[in-house]
């Protein structure tokens, strides 16, 4: 598939099938997005990949609390992506600019990471909404790190939706504002 056609198809997936997905999958949607851009190639980003059901369904019941997310327990795995120090000229930019470097670079990972995924066949979700504290702690993740985000990732169940955005000119303009 194209890779227009690749964006359209990827899509936010809250219906999956128990089938597991193979690690050849897993390792190459990580392989991808080994590859992503990051501010001075800093990479500041570790793929915690939960795969283990006991480990899983506990980062599933941190991210499906106040009757969000409940999903998350269909799903056969569940990424954690772990906030690394960045490498000294990111980290000096990021001071400089005023601009935390690390979570645009996190952003683009997991974009690339989902859309590795959606080539694969497979579905996503990135979730926002979880216990942090909770993820860290089942996970491993020492205290002073950040966990910004969760990734879904199974067969999807769910029907590929007609996808609604804003108009070319609603999101763009040429040489002004």
């Amino acid at each position: 598939m194209d890779f227009s056609e690749l964006v359209k198809t990827r899509q936010s997936d809250r219906k999956y099938s128990d089938k597991p997905v193979e690690k050849e999958k897993i390792m190459q949607c990580l392989e991808t997005t080994r590859f992503s851009p990051s501010a001075n190639n800093s990479q500041p980003w570790k793929f915690v990949v939960v795969d283990e059901h006991n480990l899983k369904e506990m980062v599933a019941s941190s991210a499906s609390g106040l009757g969000m997310n409940k999903f998350t327990h269909q799903a056969p795995v569940i990424v954690a992506l772990v906030i690394e120090k960045m490498n000294g000229m990111a980290r000096i930019g990021s001071a400089l600019k005023k601009k935390d470097y690390s979570l645009i670079d996190i952003g683009i990972a997991a974009n690339q990471f989902c859309l590795q995924a959606a080539e694969l066949g497979l579905g996503t979700c990135i979730i926002g909404w979880f216990d942090e504290k909770k993820v860290k702690k089942i996970i491993g993740v020492e205290r002073r790190k950040r966990v910004p985000l969760l990734i879904t990732l199974g067969y999807s169940e769910a029907k590929r939706r007609e996808k609604s955005r804003k108009t070319l000119e609603e999101i763009s303009s040429w040489n002004k504002y």
